[in-house]
């Protein structure tokens, strides 16, 4: 195993870049390009050499799979589905693990954002500009901090150039049509020479409602709660407008580099549970980076990174601001590389958060909150023969506290509903262990196992308020202590060119699962317990509280590609599928928001500059369901995507279109809290024009 320490880019500026007309070149070869591993691993690694398991997304997926959020760019991977809050907010779902359990980073930096608090909070992230996206799943990407119980997902965008950069070098993106009538289009330039590079980036996404096949409420809703006028054919309140940019620069030398950027995002959209209600966020991010190498006798290299964001957003109805959320943050990572001793490498480091949250208005669920956290790692690796080892640790000390006492208690007059300030401290402690056996060139079997411990966010423990978003009144737990897991996940992959298989179980046991749960009372926005006349305007919110439960997530996932044809034209065949299954272990009862299993064939034709995928999917019923929730019907997805390439040497220009749900099914995905009111998107057609200079 190779556990997730290190996250700062060391591919080259030109392998991150993966220029087009040597993507196109390979297609044509026997062997593809080896892929480099950033975050999984601080020592350069290919991805066939590691024992945790990672997936990688290159410039040339994202062509393919790009969606308006990250969490729909990334659903359809094995073991990953989304949170979908409508086409405008999405987060990844790894192996039934959502929220602040999935880690989201850019270039090896937290977020810092908002999303992680509520589904309808986008992401600051937009795939459009990214060069490159790494998941890393299981016990390795516990290393990252404990909020990574569930992965990992690195986003690369080259922001701070890290290599020599020669000359100038464009890329622009437009694309055009889809489900939501999107306009979009990116634009990136970077330029160097001997000791300096530059980057410079804008992107920019508008779209309409989006078309959906049918009702919009599903068949089983509708029948629970009728409605007179049902939405058809497209989904209220889901259009959106984003925008940013970023300037980065680097000075370089013999043995290292510093750099700096500086990115702005913005983004104003509907949030399709409240047709009426709006979001208009804005954030600003401020990096520093830098890495010095060949340091001694001790230190093979030093990295260290800073990160600084402000949040803000507001929830607009009729116009008028109603809530407002705030959050201002900084993390740093320092990684020090020891030089081997013996056949043993590995890194030693630590991690910083700092974070001021703040909700303000009448529908604000949480106080003012401070939250800290400092943590230090070990990652060693020893290759043995046929056999590699690792092992690793982390400490934590993490701290939230509550700095108001928000409105008067509804229930206990002359109190405050947060109760006065007051704080929470953890100290988390994990541990990993992991194996990898290479049977024959080719063929490897790796292992992996860890103790994991995770202190509960602000909001698991200090919500006290409606949350509208959801349609529930959240009540946090004070007397939460930090969440405990073992996992354990057995690989097999096999590779021979552009031929190989991933196949592996997964096994994760909690003993103090922090789950949101229906406590049977219900409540007024202002927080009045089981109202017994509640007015005509009132409205009755079920009460949800965080618990610890005891649970078990298990699951299996494979990813496959075959070459069925070589010559002067090549046909490949990827396979996929995961299964996952999670329960209370005390009353057996399923947990809420498990996606149902996967099975999907890609079928991918080349002829020389074009090349053809068509992309079929099923996902399978899934009537295990929690308390409150509805059962979800199958479906089938078929996509289909052209791409033409067009060599104008020194440049290359590409022309693409994708055809998206060409059965016009009604699909919904069980992860998404709002799967009976906001379908995934019907038929629709979208074309674009990719220029690399």
């Amino acid at each position: 195993m190779i556990l997730a320490l290190a996250a700062t880019p060391s591919l080259k500026a030109e392998e991150a870049a993966a220029p087009t007309k040597q993507v196109v070149a390979e297609k044509d070869k026997s062997t593809e390009l080896e892929k480099i591993v950033v975050t999984a691993n601080p020592f350069g690694s290919s991805l066939f050499e590691l024992v945790t398991p990672v997936q990688i997304l290159t410039e040339e997926d994202l062509l393919h799979k790009n969606q308006s959020t990250l969490g729909e760019t990334l659903a359809g991977t094995p073991g990953i589905s989304s949170s979908y809050f409508g086409p405008n907010a999405s987060r990844p779902v790894i192996r039934g693990q959502d929220g602040d359990r999935i880690r989201i980073m850019q270039n090896g930096i937290g977020s810092l954002d908002a999303s992680a608090l509520s589904p309808d909070h986008a992401s600051t992230i937009d795939p459009l500009i990214l060069q490159q996206v790494e998941v890393v799943r299981g016990p390795a990407a516990l290393l990252y901090g404990g909020s990574a119980v569930g992965g990992v997902v690195n986003t690369i965008d080259n922001r701070i150039p890290t290599e020599k950069i020669d000359g100038v070098h464009g890329k622009t993106v437009i694309r055009a049509g889809g489900p939501d009538k999107q306009r979009s289009g990116a634009a990136i330039v970077e330029a160097g020479g001997d000791h300096f590079a530059i980057h410079a980036d804008a992107y920019q996404r508008s779209s309409e409602n989006l078309s959906v096949p049918g009702n919009v409420r599903s068949d089983r809703l509708r029948k629970l709660s009728p409605e007179d006028n049902e939405p058809k054919n497209e989904i209220p309140n889901s259009a959106a407008d984003n925008q940013g940019g970023a300037l980065g620069a680097s000075a370089l030398f013999d043995k290292g580099y510093v750099g700096f950027s500086y990115a702005g995002f913005k983004s104003d959209y509907g949030t399709v549970a409240e047709e009426a209600v709006k979001i208009q966020m804005r954030s600003a991010r401020s990096d520093f980076a830098t890495e010095l190498r060949d340091l001694g006798p001790l230190l093979e290299k030093a990295k260290f990174r800073i990160g600084q964001t402000e949040y803000k957003h507001q929830e607009l109805e009729d116009g008028e601001v109603g809530t407002t959320f705030k959050n201002k943050g900084y993390e740093t990572s320092l990684e020090l590389t020891h030089r081997p001793i013996g056949a043993m490498k590995g890194v030693i480091g630590v991690q910083t958060q700092d974070t001021e949250f703040e909700a303000l208005g009448d529908e604000a669920f949480l106080p003012k909150i401070d939250s800290r956290s400092r943590a230090a790692f070990l990652f060693e690796e020893i290759p043995a023969g046929d056999f590699k080892f690792t092992f690793g640790g982390r400490v934590e000390d993490v701290e939230h506290e509550a700095k108001n006492g928000g409105p008067e208690d509804a229930n206990v007059p002359g109190t405050l509903r947060f109760g006065g300030e007051q704080s929470k401290s953890f100290d988390p402690r994990s541990l990993a262990l992991g194996g990898l056996y290479s049977i024959q060139p080719g063929l490897g079997l790796s292992l992996n196992v860890s103790s994991t411990q995770r202190a509960p966010t602000y909001s698991e423990v200090f919500a006290n308020g409606p949350h509208l978003a959801t349609g529930q009144y959240e009540l946090g737990n004070k007397d939460l202590s930090v969440e405990k897991s073992n996992q354990a996940e057995l690989t097999l992959r096999w590779k021979s060119g552009v031929n190989h298989v991933s196949f592996g179980g997964f096994y994760n046991r909690f003993e103090d699962y922090i789950a949101l749960l229906n406590s049977g009372n219900e409540r007024l926005a202002d927080g009045t317990l089981n109202p017994a006349a509640p007015g005509a305007d009132d409205e009755v919110l079920p009460e949800y509280r965080f618990s610890a439960i005891p649970a078990v997530f298990y699951g299996s996932e494979l990813e496959s590609n075959f070459r069925l044809i070589e010559g002067s034209w090549s046909m490949d065949l990827g396979v996929k599928g995961d299964y996952i299954f999670a329960k209370n272990r005390d009353n057996g009862q399923p947990l809420p928001r498990i996606s149902p299993y996967h099975i999907g064939v890609s079928p991918e034709l080349n002829f020389g500059p074009l090349s053809t995928r068509l992309d079929l999917t099923y996902a399978g019923k899934q009537s295990r369901v929690a308390d409150n929730e509805l059962p979800t019907d199958a479906y089938t997805m078929l996509d289909l995507s052209v791409n033409y390439a067009i060599d104008m040497d020194p440049s290359m220009v590409e022309i693409f279109a994708k055809a998206n749900n060409l059965l016009d099914a009604e699909a919904r995905v069980h992860s998404s809290v709002l799967k009976d009111i906001a379908p995934l998107a019907g038929r629709g057609l979208l074309v674009g024009l990719k220029a690399s200079i």
